[in-house]
């Protein structure tokens, strides 16, 4: 009996382990079946996207490609001349990114992309939506080299960055012969180094207590910036002209400067992540002052400089990798990567990790870059951060050029980037348009950077530019005397150019009556932006800006005291700060990707420009409509137009800033002035505004501001759900006393605009109705503004007539 029982809880046993097994089995062959769910939702407001877009054109070949990241997964993606698949032109699999730029050249023509991911049980997703797009026939060729081909590129031995061990002999030669004066000044320098050497002990930390962004804290903050460029950029120089001949004690003061700060907490005072503006130069010069004088150190150093990068090197990547591929709109981050570039190539073979980040800077170039514009040239933040970021971004230039063989000036970008200057600030401009830090600036503060990018593409507009404001400027230092072999540019008056340009990836339009001289010139600067109200370039959509004869008429105002400050946030990113308009006192949102515009429409000719720009969905209430038309008869009148709809009836508050106090007489008789050229305003509708006007910003930026500007506020009479303004700009010089006569009839479903000035007549059809039918003066139009220009002179007569989506 008891071996009975015996057998039988074996022969249970048994059963129940084969039953397992089954299950187990069966488990198994389910999951191996079952594909995981891929996350192919729409991008959204700051993240960069799916791309090439369907429909899209690719003026690169071959495109890079995009897709929305998914943890725990690597990729696969093909490419297809038919929709169908039947023929694969392009397929890669194993990819760690979310992005990738093939390493071939495809024949220019149509085709389709989709993608899938493997998890790491080798199980795939299911493949993505299709997306159709065209390569241009005359697309930039730009392939990104395979991983293994583009390391193998960069030297194994020092120098590596800016320059190779093989090129060293032409520049030692170069700099006895026809850069010997580029050499002499190197020399100076390291002579006055010398004289006087840097400081090397270790900045210090805030103090517990110190508030973010108050004066004590901006003091450290920068003032460690400083101290260490002051420091490292130093041994840099001298470690750099050592090497094309300078004396030893160059090489030996670089290295005893370098020892010195490498005994600095790599995650204290300079760390990237406590101050990455104290941060981003120590990585990047030392990593200069290393590679050049690499064989000066021994190896006990060189092994205390790696562990130091070591650190540093992961905490920016840890940082930016991979989140920079699919969200990089950040500011710092634009120059951070390409500077962790420069620590990649110069510890690649000698620390851990190094590879990654020369093989991460390098997928952001190619897939990722530049983020605040598209192929035709703008810039979102501004011509301070472009002038800032772009001349840092040459240096990675350099570098990619000399350690890999890539040319960053191929891009399409690079082909346009100089007519972002030529049209903002033509010669003798004061001013730099929207964006943060750009009030001050003047047309020649952009002459090194457009120095670099017409003698990179060899562009004569752009060598006009440069020999109009005093001639090219090229970078100084060591960085001078690496581009100093660049061939000369002949410089091409933009005579062929038109006056005004859009930027259409930027939303910004600029409407000159001359490129030639700002100072015998009237300019329009227009904004409604895809990029909405984010990072550097804060100002609300549907803004504009006028300068006359070389002043500042309407302007953008306050002064940045520190970033971020009360003054900063509250009032600088906020709609009343700039020309545009609140409803029931509240603006666009603020400093985000999401408040976004967009220009609609857009026409030049050598007499009138018309521009119109969408901006409802950017305010903290979107409104139904906010259709701010702009109409430049040139030289001396501009018609802004405005239709709004908010949801409910509503207040409408119309700013207007200038330098000086405003003069009103009366909502027809307004005046600014700016020394001797003045701007009459005309508000044409809404009759019965009030005005009011002050100089004291809401709030006031921090005592040692002393600026103050002027603020006008035209408030509607009554709450409406419908609003209309038309209001005439009259620039003028004060000596001028402009005929003017200016009339507004309201008719069923617009109005018509009549206005004579200076043996001009102008007829305008303004619709508010876009179905309803206006006609006079020999005009007829549905839902179109439509204008007729005539002159007294006997020139032909314009007839302009702007439908939404024409964009000349």
């Amino acid at each position: 009996m008891k071996l009975k029982r015996k057998n039988f809880r074996h022969d249970f046993f048994k059963s129940l382990t084969g039953i397992l097994l089954v299950l187990l089995m069966l488990a198994a062959a389910s999951a191996q079946g079952q594909t995981v769910k891929l996350d192919q939702r729409p991008a959204e407001p700051g993240q960069w996207g799916y791309r090439p877009a369907a429909g899209s054109v690719s003026q690169v070949n071959p495109p890079s490609f995009s897709w929305r990241p998914q943890t725990g997964l690597t990729w696969e993606i093909e490419c297809s001349n038919d929709a169908e698949f039947k023929k694969i032109e392009y397929r890669l699999g194993d990819l760690e990114f979310n992005v990738h730029c093939p390493p071939r050249t495809f024949e220019p023509g149509t085709y389709t992309w989709r993608y899938r991911g493997k998890d790491k049980n080798g199980t795939y997703t299911n493949l993505s939506h299709a997306r159709t797009f065209t390569i241009a026939a005359d697309a930039s060729e730009m392939p990104l080299p395979a991983r293994r081909e583009l390391i193998a590129r960069i030297p194994k031995s020092h120098p590596r960055l800016f320059m190779r061990p093989e090129n060293l002999g032409r520049l030692r030669e170069l700099a006895q012969g026809k850069m010997k004066p580029q050499y002499d000044r190197l020399v100076r320098e390291c002579d006055r180094i010398m004289t006087r050497p840097p400081a090397t002990a270790e900045p210090p930390k805030y103090p517990e207590g110190t508030i973010r962004n108050s004066d004590p804290w901006r003091k450290i903050w920068w003032g460690n910036r400083t101290y260490t460029i002051r420091a490292l950029n130093s041994a840099a120089t001298l470690a750099f002209t050592r090497l094309l001949g300078g004396p030893e004690k160059y090489g030996i003061e670089a290295k005893r400067i370098l020892l010195e700060c490498a005994k600095w907490d790599p995650k204290g005072s300079t760390g990237y992540r406590y101050n990455d503006e104290a941060g981003m130069p120590y990585n990047y010069y030392f990593s200069r002052t290393y590679t050049f004088v690499n064989d000066l150190l021994n190896e006990q150093e060189k092994e205390l400089c790696r562990k130091v990068m070591k650190v540093r090197g992961d905490e920016m990547y840890q940082h930016l990798c991979p989140r920079h591929l699919w969200r990089p709109y950040g500011s710092h981050a634009n120059r951070a990567w390409h500077f962790l570039g420069e620590v990649g190539i110069a510890f690649l073979g000698e620390v851990d990790g190094a590879e990654d980040w020369v093989w991460f800077a390098t997928n952001v170039f190619f897939n990722v870059y530049p983020v605040w514009s598209d192929d035709d040239g703008g810039w979102h933040e501004g011509s301070s951060y472009w002038a800032s970021y772009q001349n840092r971004f040459t240096w990675w230039a350099d570098v990619m050029r000399e350690a890999m063989g890539i040319n960053a000036f191929d891009k399409p970008f690079y082909s346009q980037a100089g007519y972002y200057p030529m049209y903002l600030m033509p010669p003798g401009k004061v001013g730099g348009g929207l964006g943060d830090l750009t009030a001050r600036r003047t047309a020649k503060s952009n002459v090194p950077l457009v120095s670099t990018f017409a003698a990179q593409d060899q562009n004569g507009h752009w060598q006009w530019y440069v020999e109009q404001l005093g001639g090219p400027e090229p970078a100084g230092g060591y960085i001078g005397f690496i581009r100093g072999g660049l061939p000369k540019v002949k410089a091409t008056l933009p005579s062929d150019l038109p006056n005004s340009r859009l930027f259409a990836g930027t939303g910004q339009a600029y409407l000159n009556t001359s490129l030639t001289d700002a100072s015998n010139s009237v300019q329009v600067v227009f904004k409604s932006s895809p990029f909405g109200t984010q990072s550097h370039g804060y100002e609300a959509n549907n803004s504009f800006l006028l300068w006359a004869y070389g002043k500042r008429l309407l302007i953008r105002t306050g002064r940045r005291d520190s970033y971020g400050s009360k003054h900063h946030t509250v009032w600088m990113w906020s709609t009343r700060s700039v020309n545009n308009i609140t409803v029931n006192g509240k603006g666009q949102s603020r400093r985000t990707s999401k408040a976004q515009g967009e220009i609609i429409a857009f026409k030049t000719t050598p007499e009138v420009d018309i521009v119109i720009g969408e901006a409802a969905d950017a305010y903290e209430t979107p409104l139904e409509r906010f259709t701010r038309a702009i109409i430049f008869v040139k030289p001396e009148l501009v018609i802004v137009f405005d239709r709004l709809e908010a949801k409910e009836p509503s207040t409408y508050e119309y700013w207007l800033h200038a330098v000086n106090k405003i003069n009103i007489k009366g909502q027809r008789q307004i005046q600014v002035r700016n020394d001797d050229v003045v701007c009459d305003i005309d508000f044409l509708t809404p009759a019965g505004l009030a005005f009011e006007q002050t100089d004291q910003y809401d709030p006031n930026p921090r005592p040692r501001i002393k600026l103050r500007e002027w603020h006008l506020t035209a408030t509607t009479p009554e709450k409406q759900k419908h609003m209309e303004f038309v209001t005439l700009y009259r620039p003028h010089r004060q000596q001028d006393k402009p005929d003017v006569g200016a009339t507004l009839r309201p008719v069923p479903g617009g109005y018509v605009l009549n206005v004579s000035q200076s043996g001009k007549k102008l007829t305008a059809l303004l619709p508010v109705d876009d179905t309803a039918t206006l006609e006079a003066g020999g005009l007829k139009t549905t839902g179109t503004i439509k204008v007729k220009l005539e002159h007294s002179s006997g020139q032909p007569t314009q007839i302009l007539e702007i439908r939404e989506g024409e964009l000349d």
